[in-house]
């Protein structure tokens, strides 16, 4: 992956930039729990949308981690991220996971999923809030700079930059198309 060899800058930069979509995607998402037995719907498009654009953010933070831990001159100089979002990290990818994977499950079973899943659902979603906002909040304050800095005319050069973007967009795209495809087996849920 290399970032399109733009190196951790550019990996960051990736990072930076799919977060800045999940967060947006993911307010959407909050908004349809808000009053979930009316905006099933919703909710479950946006959570199909929200699969591939998740899966290029693991993908990115996990090329980091492994470049990193492997050794890697140029992701060592980089240096890790901060110890507490290091021990961090497992339990926001492991919710995450487990959100999505119950919700997925949630779609295939129907209301006969009813019980253990959504009970596996409702909870891995209260572990992924807390420890993805803790993450959220740790570099909220990086990501406005980073995530825009492919798509900013002039912005000071990274190699990959074409790649990054065709990157977001492709998840968001890859994402549209699994929504649109998928929404239709929340119908059974819209009649419990």
């Amino acid at each position: 992956m290399g970032t399109m060899r733009g190196g951790p800058d550019g990996n960051e930069r990736l990072t930076a930039a799919s977060g800045a979509v999940l967060f947006l995607l993911l307010a959407a998402e909050g908004v349809t729990i808000l009053s979930i037995g009316q905006l099933l719907s919703p909710h479950v498009f946006i959570g199909m949308l929200l699969i591939p654009p998740v899966a290029l953010k693991l993908a990115s933070t996990g090329w980091r981690f492994a470049r990193y831990y492997r050794g890697a001159r140029e992701y060592r100089e980089k240096g890790p991220p901060l110890l507490p979002l290091r021990l961090l990290a497992p339990v926001v990818v492991a919710s995450t996971v487990a959100v999505f994977a119950t919700g997925v499950a949630l779609l295939v079973l129907g209301p006969s999923g009813r019980g253990l899943v959504l009970t596996l659902h409702k909870a891995s979603f209260i572990a992924w809030i807390a420890a993805t906002g803790v993450h959220v909040l740790a570099y909220v304050w990086r990501v406005p700079r980073l995530a825009f800095a492919d798509w900013r005319p002039g912005a000071s050069a990274v190699s990959g930059a074409p790649a990054r973007r065709l990157l977001i967009g492709g998840a968001v795209a890859a994402g549209a198309i699994l929504a649109v495809t998928t929404v239709q087996y929340a119908s059974p849920w819209l009649h419990q």
